[in-house]
């Protein structure tokens, strides 16, 4: 007994966890991001953390690296209390994310991205020699391939996240978060992104792998974290957790239980959208139809290629190779009036950004894409415009003041029906809608995917590319994009868990 406690005594204390998120919420105003979360990363694995879109896992990075204080729960690092906010050095030595959205400075050469603001030199002057030199080292120490000298624009898209890592590391952080490190390469790329992080490892570095393609998960992780609903759902070694019960703890269903869509019956009339071989750098070799009156959706990650795809089919984008008809007449690509006058109306994915001029009034706004319609000789008559304004607002029930209403003035459910309103003004063969309902309450997201089963019956047909799997109901199929590729098909009838299933790259 005496013996036994000796012993007990003599073994060392566990070593506190790495990185620690312990109750842990935020809000921003009424929206809950993250509630009673938490993450326990102890040193040397690669821990993922996994949610679908909304789970609250960019609220989590971003208190994390100390850009978001939590309104309630502690972060600790190495079993010690986060440093203090706006203590930048003490963040950088405990912590870095090398995010989707690179941080290198293309103008810079790569010595110059890992001294940034810390440039060596004396009395004001730098040291350029001296700069090389130790960038060379740290490089060398890392064993990250790559000449100081060369400007970063010429880096590919893994050699700028071994710079961006290499960068982190001299800070004296061993605990790295990846945000979705593997979106833009491609199969070798990936593989050997994950040798370099087992190699690293190995060095005592710690990484939280943040991805949408479960099957990476399974490859280069030892445990998993699940958040769903901005809450903490389950942590588990990962060589423990079936893949079906991975996609459940993420949607909340079981396989054999989740939510379905209504079984239809496919579509049979002609063909309206012929792709045949489409590529460019973000999608490679897409070809598919859409039939008169069908409605398709596109599903996948954010760098999956799915939005790049519609808006190539819209005209902001042109690819590198392939061909589009509608109604057998050769899509203009890289022109959007020419892509409208062809039949076709869309719906951009930021109707801030893309969709609406904030200064002008709701008619103007909904009538754009016809103003040549409004006037003789391209001169719009108030008439005119009026007329086919109110016909818009009663048509989409939009909740204005009126069509001389400023836009900035309406709800965001609102102003997306004004947007919805714009794109159909143009009666197209073929309407394209990216992430039609975000950012709008409940009932608006409901009247905007009426409006899609409405104009179906009209002949139309249409795209819905969206994160939001309620978006994606109304869809006779739904195709998965996956690194650039179409990798599933999913007849109406589909249930969540099989679709996300699909999406993040893994078969229950």
């Amino acid at each position: 007994m005496i013996g036994s406690a000796a012993a007990a005594a003599a073994e060392p204390a566990p070593a506190p966890p790495l990185a620690e998120a312990v109750g842990v919420s935020k809000r921003f105003g009424s929206t809950v991001a993250l509630a009673d979360a938490r993450l326990t990363v102890v040193p040397g694995e690669s821990h993922a953390l996994v949610g679908r879109n909304g789970a609250g896992k960019s609220t989590l990075v971003n208190i994390l690296t100390g850009i978001f204080p939590p309104d309630s729960g502690e972060v600790r690092f190495d079993g010690e209390p986060a440093p203090a906010p706006g203590d930048r050095d003490g963040w950088r030595a405990k912590v870095a994310c090398v995010y989707q959205k690179s941080t290198i400075i293309p103008e810079l050469t790569v010595a110059e991205n890992l001294f940034i603001n810390r440039q060596p030199g004396t009395r004001g002057v730098i040291g350029w020699k001296r700069m090389r030199r130790e960038a060379a080292e740290l490089l060398s120490t890392w064993d990250v391939q790559v000449d100081p000298a060369v400007p970063a624009r010429e880096l590919n898209v893994q050699d700028r996240q071994f710079v961006e890592i290499a960068r982190a590391l001299s800070f004296g952080a061993r605990f790295i978060i990846l945000d979705e490190p593997t979106a833009q390469l491609d199969k070798a790329e990936i593989e050997r992104l994950f040798t370099r992080m087992r190699a690293l490892e190995e060095s005592g570095v710690t990484f939280l792998f943040i991805s949408h393609h479960l099957q990476e998960v399974y490859e280069v992780c030892q445990t998993v974290t699940v958040f769903r609903d901005a809450r903490w759902i389950a942590t588990e070694p990962v060589a423990d957790l079936p893949r079906a019960a991975l996609v459940e703890a993420m949607t909340g269903e079981a396989a054999d239980l989740g939510r379905s869509t209504g079984h239809r019956e496919p579509v049979a009339a002609g063909v309206r959208l012929a792709v045949d071989g489409l590529s460019d750098g973000a999608f490679e070799d897409i070809s598919l139809e859409v039939r008169r009156g069908e409605v398709i959706g596109l599903a996948g990650s954010s760098a999956s290629g799915k939005i790049e795809l519609a808006e190539t089919l819209v005209g902001l984008r042109k690819p590198h190779t392939g061909t589009a008809t509608l109604d057998g007449r050769p899509l203009p690509f890289g022109d959007v009036r020419k892509a409208m006058a062809a039949g076709i109306g869309f719906v951009p994915r930021d109707r801030h950004a893309q969709g609406l001029v904030p200064e002008l009034s709701v008619g103007e706004n909904a009538t754009m894409t016809i103003s040549d319609r409004l006037g003789p000789l391209g001169v719009i008559t108030p008439r005119r415009l009026r007329s086919a304004a109110a016909e818009a607002i009663g048509g989409l029930d939009i909740k204005t003041q009126g069509p001389d209403q400023p836009v900035n003035g309406l709800s965001g459910g609102n102003q997306q029906k004004v947007v919805m309103a714009r794109a159909l003004a143009v009666e197209p063969n073929l309407l394209v809608l990216i992430n039609p309902t975000a950012g709008v309450d409940v009932k608006s997201k409901e009247a905007l995917l009426a409006i899609v089963d409405e104009i179906r019956e009209r002949g139309t047909s249409v795209i819905i590319i969206s994160d939001e799997l309620d978006d994606l109901r109304p869809c006779d199929r739904v195709l998965v994009f996956l690194h650039g590729r179409i990798t599933a098909e999913h007849a109406a009838g589909w249930n969540d868990h099989e679709l996300v299933a699909s999406i993040e790259g893994v078969s229950s």
